[in-house]
C-alpha cells in the first residue's frame, strides 16, 4: 500500500514546484515520471494504466483549446475586453467589469486561458489609468475561478465531473450558474470593500486599451461553431465528441493552417492531466482511496444539508493538500455510493473550484495572473490571501446554500 503513496507523493512534491538541481521536473514531467513509476513498480499493469486515463475529459479539453485558439487569432479577447470597458469611467466601475467579464468568459471558456489571454490587457489598462495593478488582478483571477464553476466546461476538473458524472450540460449548468452569478457578486463587494481606497475616482483616468487587430471573417466562423458547440452541449450531446468536432470544423473551414492552431494548444497540459488519471489509478487499485473513504465516509451519510457542507468543506481542505484536480480524480471513487449522489458531484465541483481562490498558489489560474505581472505588479502571497479566505468562504457558504435549497 506504501508504495504507491510514495510515488504519488513525490510525483506531487515535483508538481507542487519543489525542484532538485540534477532533477528539475515541472509539473507535467513529473506527473508523467510517476505515472511511469506506477508502471514499472508493478502497482498498475501497462493496460490498466492505459485503461485508467479518462480520454474523455483530453478529447474534450483538445476540442475547448483548438477553439481557443482560433477566437484568440481572430482577435475576440482583446475586442472583448475593450467593449468591456467602453462605458467604465471610474475605478470601481473597472473593478465590476474584471469581475464580470473574466467570470463570464471563463464559464465559456477554460479558466486558466481566460486569464493567460485577459492580464496583459488589463496591465496595459491599469498602467495608463495610473492605478494600482493589484486590485484588479486579484479581481480577474478570483473571478476566472468563481465564473468556472457554472459550466461543465469552466475548467479540467468540471469537465473531469460532467463526464464521470454524467450529469447533461443544461442541468449542470441550471444548478451551478446561480453559484457563480451570486459568488461574483460577493466577490467584487469583498474586493471594493478590502481596496476601497485604491478605488477612490480619478476623473478621466479609465482609458481604453488599444483596438485589437480583428480578423472578421474567422470572428464570424469562429463564433459560429461556439455558438453550434453550445447548443450540442445544451441538446445532451456527447461532450469531448461535440467539443472536437467543433475543432475540426475550424480545422476546415477557418483558412488558418491547422500547426498554427495546434502550435497554441497546451500539451503539457495534456500530458500532465493524462499522467495524472494514471497516478490517481495505481492509489485506487493499491486500496488507499477505499480506506481512506472507509474513515471519513460516515461524515458526509447524512443526505441533508449537513452531509452537504461537511463534503464541501473536506473538498476545500482536500483541494489545498492536493490540488484540485487530484483531488476531484479521487473523491469521484465516492460519489456514487453517497445520498443523492447527483448534487453532491455538483458539491465537488463547487467546492473543488472555489478552492483555488484560497491562497495565491491554489489555482493555475492564479498562477498564470502572477507570473505574467511578476515584473510590473508581482502579486504577493499574504496579499492575495486577504481577499483569498473571505471570497472563498463565501463562495463556498453560498454553493452549499443554493445545493441545498435546490
Amino acid at each position: 500500500m506504501w508504495k504507491p503513496v510514495t510515488i504519488f507523493a513525490v510525483a506531487y512534491l515535483f508538481m507542487s514546484g519543489w525542484r532538485l538541481r540534477w532533477l528539475p521536473l515541472d509539473r507535467p514531467a513529473a506527473a508523467l515520471a510517476g505515472a511511469v513509476a506506477m508502471i514499472a513498480l508493478g502497482v498498475l499493469p501497462i493496460e490498466e494504466a492505459y485503461r485508467a486515463v479518462d480520454w474523455n475529459t483530453i478529447v474534450l479539453l483538445l476540442g475547448m483549446m483548438v477553439v481557443t485558439a482560433h477566437l484568440k487569432a481572430a482577435g475576440f479577447f482583446g475586442l472583448a475586453a475593450q467593449a468591456a470597458l467602453a462605458r467604465v469611467r471610474t475605478p470601481t466601475g473597472l473593478l465590476a467589469s474584471v469581475v464580470v467579464q473574466s467570470g463570464a468568459l471563463s464559464a465559456l471558456f477554460v479558466n486558466d486561458t481566460v486569464c493567460l489571454l485577459l492580464t496583459p490587457l488589463l496591465l496595459e489598462v491599469v498602467e495608463r489609468a495610473r492605478l494600482r495593478p493589484i486590485p484588479f488582478l486579484i479581481a480577474l483571477a478570483t473571478s476566472a475561478n468563481i465564473g468556472g464553476v457554472a459550466t461543465p466546461t469552466g475548467n479540467p476538473q468540471n469537465m473531469i465531473i460532467a463526464i464521470s458524472s454524467g450529469i447533461p450540460y443544461a442541468g449542470f449548468c441550471a444548478r451551478l450558474l446561480p453559484v457563480a452569478a451570486l459568488g461574483l457578486g460577493a466577490n467584487f463587494l469583498i474586493l471594493r470593500w478590502i481596496y476601497r481606497r485604491d478605488l477612490r475616482p480619478v476623473p478621466g483616468a479609465i482609458v481604453r486599451p488599444e483596438p485589437p487587430k480583428v480578423d472578421a471573417r474567422l470572428l464570424r466562423i469562429s463564433l459560429l461553431v461556439v455558438a453550434g458547440t453550445l447548443a450540442g452541449y445544451l441538446a445532451g450531446g456527447h461532450l469531448a465528441l461535440v467539443s472536437i468536432a467543433g475543432a475540426v470544423l475550424l480545422f476546415a473551414f477557418s483558412r488558418v493552417p491547422p500547426r498554427r492552431t495546434l502550435a497554441e494548444v497546451d500539451g503539457g497540459l495534456l500530458l500532465f492531466f493524462a499522467s495524472l488519471f494514471v497516478l490517481v489509478g495505481g492509489l485506487v487499485r493499491s486500496g488507499v482511496v477505499e480506506r481512506l473513504y472507509g474513515a471519513i465516509g460516515p461524515l458526509f451519510s447524512d443526505g441533508g444539508t449537513k452531509g452537504l457542507a461537511a463534503f464541501s468543506a473536506f473538498t476545500v481542505a482536500g483541494s489545498q493538500v492536493v490540488s484540485n484536480v487530484p483531488f476531484v480524480l479521487v473523491a469521484r471513487n465516492w460519489i456514487p455510493s453517497l445520498p443523492d449522489s447527483n448534487t453532491m458531484w455538483l458539491a465537488l465541483a463547487s467546492a473543488s473550484t472555489l478552492a483555488g481562490n484560497l491562497t495565491l498558489l491554489g489555482s493555475v489560474a492564479n498562477v498564470i495572473v502572477a507570473e505574467i505581472s511578476r515584473d510590473r505588479a508581482p502579486l504577493r502571497f499574504v496579499e492575495f490571501l486577504r481577499v483569498g479566505v473571505p471570497t472563498t468562504l463565501v463562495s463556498t457558504a453560498i454553493g452549499v446554500a443554493v445545493l441545498a435549497l435546490a
